[in-house]
């Protein structure tokens, strides 16, 4: 049995005119809204599903389907605590999480420790073994013109 597993996970949504998004599992006020059926947090649906790969549990697409109305409009951080309870009964702990950002809006600079704390205390570590960064896409393609975000994360995980 492997003591160490590695998962990477993929989202990306439109962004449409609204009132603020929540990234991370912080709510950060802005001219956008992410479109989503859940509340679209782009960086816990990556992390969610760096973590069901590390355990070769799928994706949160088939765990949390969009068609399914329970999911409309909820908050990342229960589909988070759900992925954390599989891979905590698969018998495995974070060690680190590194999470990017791609998006031109908002700026998260400012929101960087408070997302990573969030994290944290759903991933069951310290902020240290958290990373999140941000980048743009330099005005190119929709997220450079504000039409969309994304993000990646990459999860190590070990047998405990």
């Amino acid at each position: 049995m492997n003591a160490l597993r590695i998962g990477h996970g993929f989202d990306t949504h439109r962004l449409e005119a609204g009132d603020g998004v929540t990234l991370g599992g912080v709510r950060i006020a802005c001219p956008y809204r992410i479109v989503a059926h859940s509340d679209g947090d782009v960086l816990i649906h990556a992390l969610c599903d760096a973590l069901l790969g590390a355990i070769g549990g799928g994706d949160i697409g088939r765990l949390f389907p969009d068609s399914d109305p329970r999911f409309k409009g909820i908050d990342s951080r229960r589909l988070l605590a759900e992925v954390m309870r599989r891979v905590c009964a698969a018998g495995y702990a974070v060690v680190n999480a590194d999470l990017c950002l791609i998006a031109q809006v908002p700026r998260v600079a400012p929101h960087v420790d408070a997302m990573r704390a969030a994290l944290a205390a759903e991933l069951g570590t310290t902020a240290d073994q958290v990373n999140v960064k941000a980048t743009t896409n330099e005005g190119m393609d929709a997220i450079g013109a504000r039409k969309g975000i994304a993000a990646h994360a990459v999860v190590l995980l070990q047998r405990v």
